[in-house]
């Protein structure tokens, strides 16, 4: 059959099409498919990532399921993840075998388990030690040299794997699926406005139920926290998307701590406030975010059967707690410490016998204030707590998800953190827990987020923390 294609004054016969002439366009049938090289800390950092590469394939090296056998026990979040994500593979193969690839699903591409792969002469050379690292990059070397029509990528949250893959021609990247787009668009929430009418600032402190936003010109989102400045007079204000209303934040001495701030104002409102169930506090060292939660918690403590504080244990130096000298509680101790010395700076604001310090002491010793790892909260129902996890941004979104859902009535959740200040290896600034929390929940009616600029531990930390 002959087939004809018409283009001005030009008539091509045939089945080949010159796709280089001008003016002709040509609609591509199908897009092309990519191939995608799953490494271990992607199944850790998300069980459920077998389903999150769209219409591609996906390809899982055998290493991988050998690194999660020696995973799969354990109360941490990551042997949770390695449990999980096996039996969804058991879920996925059924009885079949992975020969030839099986669906992931209604829209999804193929997945399949390949097998260990002879290192090349050049793998050999740059890496002869056959670590399971070098082994992924052997796998992923081979699947690229079989689908040369192909894009083959692998996906790690190493970046030094990454670093070692693209040297060997293999391309690489992060895993994208859960990371935000734009960090410092999220950190942006106060927002300050100059030359306001001194009559309407006059207005907003007379009135006692707030002022509508949109007498100020506004289109705040839920729980917005702004600075309102005239030439003469100034104001805090806070969005209320109950009312819709644009309320005057006043500052209150919180539990002895008094904010030195706007920044810290807002906080301490939206630590008190009790239509506001879920904070996420944001800020580096110093800024006074763990601080200002534990006094907003002890300050409200009538209200609440306990006040939790917890942060997950990141060992330092690659070494577990196990080489720690003593039993469990003074190997977790050390890093427990941050959250006492927070404590005794609320303790020093009063004397030794006055009934706020004795409060203290009376609620560490019944464990109505608890201060503990934050392994040993997961898996509990969390009903009317105050809960503050402090150095959130060391947790994945998966993490911070799990923690979230443990939330019965009457819970309130505050996440403090510094998302330019992170542990972990396989977490940045754009795909750890707390930056992910503050993305999503930007502009929901129960949440709130405050980004604290200015330090106030000293000016020695303060200079230290923006020059060093």
């Amino acid at each position: 059959m002959i087939t004809l294609f018409k283009n001005k004054n030009i008539i091509l016969v045939g089945t080949k099409i010159n796709r280089h002439l001008p003016g002709l366009k040509i609609k591509s049938m199908k897009k092309n498919k990519k191939v995608f090289v799953i490494d271990t800390n992607v199944v850790l950092h998300d069980f459920n990532c077998l389903f999150k590469f769209q219409e591609n394939d996906v390809v899982l090296p055998i290493v991988v399921l050998e690194e999660l056998d020696h995973l799969k026990k354990g109360d941490n979040q990551i042997n949770f993840n390695a449990r999980e994500f096996t039996r969804e593979l058991d879920k996925l193969s059924g009885d079949c075998l992975f020969n030839g690839g099986i669906s992931l699903g209604k829209g999804l591409g193929k997945f399949s388990i390949e097998t260990g792969k002879a290192y090349s002469d050049k793998l050999k050379e740059s890496f002869p030690e056959p670590t399971p690292d070098h082994r992924i990059l052997a796998i992923a070397e081979d699947v690229k040299t079989k689908k040369k029509d192909t894009e083959v990528i692998l996906v790690s949250k190493d970046i030094n794997l990454r670093m070692k893959a693209k040297s060997l021609g293999i391309l690489a990247q992060d895993y994208k699926n859960d990371q935000i787009a734009d960090v410092e668009k999220i950190h942006k929430d106060i927002e300050t406005f100059d030359n306001i009418d001194d009559q309407l600032i006059s207005k907003f402190y007379e009135s006692h139920e707030g002022i509508p936003a949109s007498e100020f010109k506004l289109k705040p989102l839920s729980n917005q926290y702004f600075i309102l400045k005239g030439l003469k007079s100034s104001a805090l204000a806070h969005y209320n998307p109950i009312g819709k209303l644009l309320e005057r934040v006043e500052k209150h001495k919180t539990y002895g701590i008094d904010p030195r701030n706007a920044e810290q104002t807002f906080s301490l409102d939206a630590l008190s406030n009790p239509d506001i169930q879920l904070v996420a506090l944001t800020g580096k060292a110093g800024t006074g975010k763990t601080l200002l939660a534990l006094a907003a918690a002890l300050h409200q403590e009538n209200k609440f059967n306990q006040i939790l504080l917890a942060r997950p244990i990141v060992p330092l130096a690659n070494r577990d707690i196990g080489f720690l000298p003593g039993d469990v509680k003074e190997k977790i101790l050390p890093y427990m410490q941050p959250l006492f010395d927070n404590l005794s700076v609320i303790k020093n604001q009063f004397k030794l016998q006055s009934k706020e310090y004795m409060k203290i002491e009376e609620m560490l010793r019944s464990e109505k204030l608890v201060i503990s790892p934050l392994a040993y909260i997961r898996g509990r129902s969390l009903s009317n707590v105050f809960f503050i996890v402090d150095e959130a941004q060391n947790l994945t979104p998966h993490e911070v998800k799990t923690i979230i859902t443990r939330a019965g009535e009457g819970t309130k959740m505050i996440f403090t953190g510094d998302i330019h200040q992170i542990d972990s290896p396989y977490l940045d600034s754009k795909s750890n827990g707390l930056s992910f929390l503050a993305d999503r929940m930007k502009g929901q009616d129960i949440f709130a987020h405050v980004n604290l600029v200015k330090g106030e531990r000293s000016f020695l930390a303060d200079l230290a923390s923006d020059l060093l």
